[in-house]
Parts: structure tokens; C-alpha cells; sequence
């Protein structure tokens, strides 16, 4: 292959994988230029290579200051003209036409328990951020992700095509990963006097909430967190679009919070489902029995799920498909439309079943779904644009104890089955628009009252839901006698809890802080009902305030 002979400069801290990458280059016809320390790994892997010190002296003041030189970065930044040519050959120096380089671990470092400022310091790489950007600057093949290595080769074998636009990508995302390693250090030092949001598309969406609002997309920064949207495998149906990807967001939230709820309780997770329309939950339920379940999500709301999205902790077989489609539909009826479903897998009878014409199903899977607990909560940052910024705040990791002292209970001794009702509403309750008050009765949401603007309202609201959903089953009149409910907050009048007790409800639980407190406890004991209250610095569940 007659390819121009070239200079390659490598220099990176984690070696792996950078042996094989020198040799593929060199099989190409180029020349290898390297930093003490790479150079040395490169000679003893048989690889021909010049250390930069033979170029523009030793490291100095103990390897600290290796690739600062004037000489170096402009070989990094000539021109390709005459001019520029013939300062870099009076200078010794050959034109660099790739560099391949990473940083010091530093956000490795900040992430240590034991981090100290001496630490974090020392790990702060100045060299390679800079000779990056020289290198971006200078618009040559910038390689700052080991993931790319394979990709620049097989396009240097492949021709080079469309070469400004693919230098030019890598440049913009070597500007990127500069900045991104610049400011976790200043996050560190400055301890949250500055914040930042950083994030690559992973997903683009036809379009945001709107049709008229384009372009849309998500993106996601590389972490480790099994459960991050950008993990989730599309196995049938369109791209998902923005509105999926927020009531995925959702319904994460909550059924995480179920899962945690049981396992810091109970010690054991349910088999567990959750559908939501427009992020708040329609249905819900737990239970031992997958097919169970499912039939108990549906009856949650009729109507509201048709059209909505359901996720579970459990794979999705042809049974579980049928119920989905078919449970509670009526003669006549057709199958129930679903707009997104999401499970650790699928069988391919399942997804038979579930795919509608044109894709307009769309089928994720996760495996970690299957292993839902305490560890999968969503435990960074949360942040929210507003106009001009954004706002930042701890995320939702509250998980409901009954053995926590600051619990009051007053009334009659509340049963295990009681309690898991109880986890049920609080994980539905505390990740819905608030305010919300959730009724819960064996296993299973009966009514959902989000996003009201006072308590009685969310009361009447989730009994109104409640009556619906009673009438589309047939089950005739409603009875929430043995029910709970749960109140994202305190009731600031005796009204909210006389209103769901008169429906039947019989066990609340809420927070205290209201200068009512004692009024309303007084009235659950005379109608006969269990109030358990945590105090609302400790529990209120406010949640897309």
C-alpha cells in the first residue's frame, strides 16, 4: 500500500492495547515517535521507535516536564507550507501527523475515598491536555480514546476518505475530553462553586416532546452505571423517541424505589411491574407470580395504559406477552396497544406478540433489570435546566424503614402484607409529579392523584381513579376497605385524610410537620385508622416539582 511516510507520536499512561496499535501503524509505512515512557514499552516490544528526548532534551525536574517544548508543538501545529517546512527541519523535527495520547487518572484519583488536594494535584496531567490541543488545533489524527485506535486504522487502510470531516470529528472530541478532565479538577478544588454538564449523542430522536421541537437527542457521558438509558437494547420497533426515553427515566425511578423498599424491608424483590403515561404511574403491582403481575398493572388504570409504556424486573415469554396484549381488553376490543415495553429479555415468541405494524412497539431490554435492589438506585447528581442556568441536586435515594425510630404509628399494629402495600404506594407516590397521594390494595395501584395542587384534591383525584378503574373492570361499586395510601407530604387540614378514610382507606402513611398534626392524628383514631407519619425533613417525597 503506497501510503506517504508519516510520523505517529504516542504517549499514554495505561499501555494497554498501545503495543499492537504502534505495529499497525508501522506495517503502514510509519514512523514512531514516543515520550521516555511509552518508548521504552515500545522498544522492548521489538517495536522501531524515537524517544522525543533524542529530539529535545531529557525530562526535567523528575519527568515532570517531558513534551513541554517549543520544538514539540510545532511539530504538532506547522503548517503545511514552505514556510513552516523549513522551520521544523532547522529544528530537527519531523511534521507529527497522528498523536495518540491519554492523561494521568485523575478522575480515578478524585474518586478515592482517601483523595487528598496533594493527591489529586499530583495526578493532574498538564502535558498530554496540552499537546491534545495543539494537536486539534493543528487538525491532526487526534486519538484520545483507546476505542478509536482500531477505527483510525481502518480508515488509513481504507483510503482516508472524507479525511476533513473525520479529522475534524476527532478533534472536536479531543477539545471535549480536555475540558471535561479541566474542569474535574477545578470541581474538585472549588468543592461546587462551579458545576458543568458534559455528554456525547448517543440517540437521536425524531424530535423532542413536539413535533416542531428539532433536533432532539440523548446524550449520555461513559459511566458505569448498569441502568443508564444509553445501556438499554432495542430488540423491536423504531428508534425510541424523547418522550420514551423520559418515561423511561421514570419508570426507573420508581421501580428501583419498589426494589429497594423490599429489599431494605423484607430483605427479598418481588417480581415487579410498573406502567406509566406521561411519566406518572398508571399501574403497579407485585407479586411471586410474573402472569399475576402483569394482569394487576393493567387493571391498575384501562384506560390510561393503553398507549403507555410498562417495564418489569422479569423477562417478557409468549405468556407474559399475551396477558399484555390481551388481559382485561373485552370481546370485541382488539389488543391492547402499547407503545414501549421494557423487561431484562424477551423471548422471540414474546416479541412475536408484542410487535405492532411499523414498529410503533418498541421492545429494551436490560439485563440488570433482573437484579433490581438497594445498589440500583440512581444515586448522582440530578440536574434541571431553567432560563439562564440550571439547578442541581442530590438525587431521589430515600428508601421507606419501618424499623427507623423517628416512625410514628398511631392505631392498630400494621401486618407485613400491610407494609408491602405501603412500600407499593410510597415508591409510586415519591416518583410522581408531585403533589401526589397513591392507594394501594393487595398488591396492586388502584389510584394514582398527581401533579395537584393541594391534598384534597390528590385524594379525590386518586379515589376518582380509583372509581374508574373499578367500573371498567365491572367490579361495580368501589371498595377500598383494607386500602392504603400514601401523601408525598404532610396534610396541613384534617380534609385529606377524612376524605380517603371515608372512601375505606384504613391505613395512611404521610409525613408530620404540620402545626395540625395532633388534629389530624386525632381524627384517624376516632374513624378507626392507622396513620404512620415520618417527619418531612426526613421523608417528604416531592418529586418534578
Amino acid at each position: 500500500m503506497n501510503i506517504a511516510k508519516k510520523t505517529a507520536f504516542l504517549s499514554v499512561s495505561n499501555k494497554e492495547g498501545i503495543v499492537d496499535f504502534a505495529k499497525e501503524l508501522v506495517a503502514l509505512g510509519w514512523d514512531i515517535m514516543s515520550s521516555t515512557g511509552t518508548a521504552k514499552v515500545l522498544k522492548e516490544n521489538g517495536v522501531p521507535v524515537t524517544d522525543l528526548a533524542d529530539r529535545v532534551g531529557k525530562p526535567i525536574l523528575g519527568h515532570r516536564v517531558v513534551t513541554l517544548s517549543r520544538e514539540f508543538h510545532a511539530a504538532l501545529l506547522a503548517r503545511p507550507i514552505p514556510e513552516d517546512e523549513a522551520e521544523l527541519a532547522a529544528l530537527n523535527m519531523p511534521r507529527i501527523d497522528l498523536l495518540c495520547c491519554d492523561f494521568y487518572p485523575l478522575e480515578k484519583e478524585i474518586a478515592k475515598a482517601d483523595a487528598t488536594p496533594e493527591s489529586v494535584i499530583e495526578n493532574t496531567d498538564i502535558g498530554g491536555p496540552t499537546m491534545i490541543r495543539s494537536a486539534a488545533k493543528g487538525r491532526r489524527i487526534v486519538v484520545c480514546d483507546a476505542n478509536d485506535r482500531q477505527k483510525v486504522i481502518e480508515w488509513l487502510k481504507n483510503g482516508e476518505q472524507d479525511a476533513a470531516a473525520f479529522i475534524t470529528m476527532l478533534a472536536a472530541k479531543a477539545e471535549y475530553t480536555v475540558s471535561k478532565y479541566a474542569f474535574a479538577s477545578g470541581a474538585y478544588h472549588a468543592k461546587g462553586t462551579y458545576a458543568a454538564i458534559f455528554g456525547e449523542k448517543v440517540a437521536s430522536c425524531k424530535y423532542g416532546e413536539n413535533a416542531w421541537q428539532t433536533p432532539a437527542g440523548l446524550y449520555a457521558e461513559k459511566n458505569t452505571d448498569p441502568l443508564s438509558l444509553d445501556k438499554f437494547e432495542l430488540v423491536e420497533g423504531t428508534e425510541p423517541s424523547y418522550n420514551n426515553f423520559c418515561d423511561l427515566d421514570r419508570m426507573l425511578q420508581s421501580i428501583t424505589h419498589m426494589a429497594a423498599g423490599f429489599e431494605r424491608n423484607f430483605k427479598s424483590v418481588p417480581k415487579l411491574g410498573i406502567a406509566v403515561k406521561h411519566g406518572n404511574a398508571c399501574g403497579a403491582a407485585y407479586g411471586e407470580n410474573a402472569e399475576e403481575v402483569i394482569k394487576k398493572v393493567t387493571e391498575g388504570d384501562l384506560q390510561a395504559i393503553f398507549g403507555g409504556s410498562f417495564m418489569a424486573n422479569f423477562e417478557i415469554g409468549a405468556s407474559e406477552a399475551t396477558v399484555l396484549r390481551e388481559w382485561r381488553m373485552g370481546e370485541g376490543a382488539g389488543k391492547r396497544l402499547l407503545d414501549t415495553i421494557i423487561a431484562p429479555s424477551f423471548t422471540n415468541e414474546a416479541i412475536e406478540i408484542l410487535a405492532r405494524k411499523g414498529g410503533k412497539c418498541r421492545l429494551l431490554k436490560n439485563k440488570d433489570l433482573a437484579m433490581l435492589g438497594e445498589k440500583s438506585l440512581d444515586t448522582a447528581t440530578r440536574v434541571r435546566y431553567v432560563r439562564g442556568g440550571f439547578l442541581q441536586q442530590p438525587n431521589y435515594t430515600f428508601v421507606i424503614d419501618f424499623s427507623d425510630s423517628q416512625f410514628s404509628a398511631n392505631g392498630a399494629t400494621v401486618s407485613d402484607a400491610i407494609k408491602k402495600d405501603i412500600i407499593l404506594a410510597w415508591a409510586i407516590g415519591s416518583t410522581s409529579t408531585s403533589n401526589t397521594i397513591s392507594i394501594v390494595k393487595n398488591n396492586r395501584l388502584y389510584g394514582n392523584g398527581v401533579g395537584q395542587q393541594d391534598r384534597v384534591g390528590a385524594a379525590l383525584l386518586a379515589i376518582s381513579r380509583a372509581k374508574n378503574a373499578a367500573t371498567l373492570l365491572g367490579e361495580g361499586e368501589l371498595d377500598l376497605s383494607g386500602a392504603v395510601a400514601y401523601s408525598d407530604s404532610f396534610f396541613p387540614f384534617p380534609d385529606g385524610p377524612e376524605t380517603l378514610i371515608n372512601a375505606g382507606v384504613t391505613t395512611i402513611l404521610s409525613t408530620s410537620g404540620s402545626r395540625n398534626d395532633e388534629m389530624i392524628i386525632k381524627l384517624c383514631q376516632e374513624k378507626g385508622a392507622t396513620l404512620m407519619m415520618l417527619p418531612d425533613a426526613v421523608a417528604r417525597g416531592f418529586y418534578g416539582h
